[in-house]
């Protein structure tokens, strides 16, 4: 893939579209696998954070095959800094519009990996209904802790291949499914795998995503902390200190363009 890349938080980011984004999966998709499954990382202020102290998160994303800007504040620092993205494209959004875009010979064989046990096979129902040329081959929901059980990791690499998939969607949370597919890539067989967070559970409708102007204005997370408090409040408090910290220092790296304020 021969995208402009934007470095920006110790992170490069390709400055695609969805349209784009989605064209090059399917390619990845339709093609032959390489020596490792191609995965998808979408970063957004709580990955530029844990960037910062998870070492294994950034060797995630430096073996990233595509990079997406998941998060507004993200695409905006972007074009403060003069290298702008040129849009917002979600692992949320991504999935669906893959889904859409599959209308090729035969169904998009699926895996989903993640999320509470029975909220995958919901989800599967929900895609099935809704797009027709996606085929779910199988659902897994894997114990907690089950990324230091060999064992687990074997048998969950099996149910992948036995399935026959050519996507995997990964909504573990954050760093967990980065770490996992960067580790585990040579033995996925999947072509692609999208590390997708909370869209397992949106597509199941276990979730519900911000109303589209929320989403537009970079309100997003306000609605996702009001529907669940005790799991997020404590994040976003945590984002909210450190994520200025590394715009000043981004900002007072050498070589990026400043706007002049006093024109």
């Amino acid at each position: 893939m021969s995208n402009e890349r934007i470095s920006m938080f110790g992170i490069d980011i390709d400055a695609i579209r969805m349209p784009q984004a989605v064209s090059q999966l399917m390619t990845w998709i339709e093609g032959e696998r390489g020596e490792a499954t191609k995965f998808v990382v979408t970063p957004n202020v709580d990955h530029t954070v844990l960037l910062q102290t998870s070492a294994g998160l950034r060797d995630a994303y430096r073996d990233a095959s595509m990079v997406l800007a998941d998060g507004w504040p993200v695409v905006f620092a972007s074009r403060i800094f003069g290298k702008p993205l040129p849009e917002r494209v979600t692992g949320s959004d991504l999935v669906p519009a893959l889904f859409k875009a599959a209308t090729g010979a035969g169904p998009l064989k699926t895996f989903l990996l993640g999320a509470a046990p029975g909220v995958a096979q919901r989800a599967a129902v929900n895609i099935h209904r809704q797009y027709p040329n996606v085929q779910i081959v199988g659902t897994y929901s894997p114990p907690l802790g089950f990324e230091n059980d060999a064992e687990e990791n074997q048998q969950i690499l099996e149910r992948i291949a036995d399935s026959e998939a050519q996507l995997l969607v990964i909504g573990l949370g954050a760093p967990k499914q980065e770490i996992w597919i960067d580790k585990h890539k040579h033995q996925v067989t999947a072509k692609v795998a999208l590390c997708a967070g909370a869209t397992i559970d949106f597509l199941a409708g276990e979730k519900s995503r911000a109303p589209k102007w929320m989403q537009r204005t970079g309100l997003e997370w306000a609605y996702r902390i009001g529907t669940d408090p005790k799991r997020l409040a404590k994040r976003y408090a945590k984002d909210a200190v450190v994520f200025p910290r590394l715009l000043w220092q981004e900002w007072m790296r050498p070589g990026i363009r400043r706007p002049d304020f006093s024109k």
